[in-house]
């Protein structure tokens, strides 16, 4: 079962990491060499990230797994 929550808050705090940084999607994309879609869905809870998606765009925002994982999550 997945933590709906969980996907949802993800989502919303890689786009504000994405829009502190001034990037587009499509630049985060490039950089983390995923779909522009794929951020997209990612961004609106319609995907969770695979493992390799998620340290791909670790790896482009140029922060470790676990800052990427540093969100609020009410389900907690």
């Amino acid at each position: 079962m997945k933590n709906e929550a969980g996907i949802q808050a993800f989502g919303a705090h890689l786009q504000r990491l994405r829009e502190a940084r001034g990037w587009s999607r499509e630049v985060l994309a490039q950089s983390a060499d995923v779909s522009r879609m794929t951020v997209y869905r990612i961004e609106k809870a319609q995907l969770a990230a695979s493992l390799d998606v998620f340290l791909s765009l670790a790896h482009a925002l140029e922060i470790s797994p676990r800052e990427l994982m540093d969100f609020p999550n009410s389900n907690k």
